[in-house]
């Protein structure tokens, strides 16, 4: 088997290993970790900035349904004030035990 260190490409390739280095933080690790906050803070506006504008189109639904509401609320609160009677063709139905509706038995 061929050695892998002589495969043309791998001689450049940096690894922890090959630099001899380690994973302890030093005075050059502030400027990573100030960008990877930055990088952070511009995340969390974007995402800021979308949950807004969602929360506008929320907000504006619930605006048209309280008004649709109030307006058939208006609508029946005026019906029944103006002396409208309601049907009372099937309100005895329930208390005596007899449905409004027709039955009928279907044999397979």
């Amino acid at each position: 088997m061929a050695n892998v260190n002589v495969i043309k490409g791998l001689q450049s390739v940096r690894t922890m290993g090959t630099v001899k280095s380690n994973s302890n933080p030093d005075k050059n690790s502030d400027f990573l970790k100030l960008y990877m906050i930055e990088k952070e803070r511009a995340r969390l506006c974007k995402e800021k900035d979308r949950i807004l504008i969602r929360l506008e189109s929320i907000e504006a639904n619930l605006r048209d349904i309280e008004k649709f509401y109030s307006e058939k609320t208006e609508q029946i609160k005026a019906s029944l004030g103006t002396g409208r009677k309601i049907s009372k063709r099937n309100s005895g139905c329930a208390k005596e035990g007899k449905t409004k509706w027709k039955t009928m038995s279907i044999d397979y």
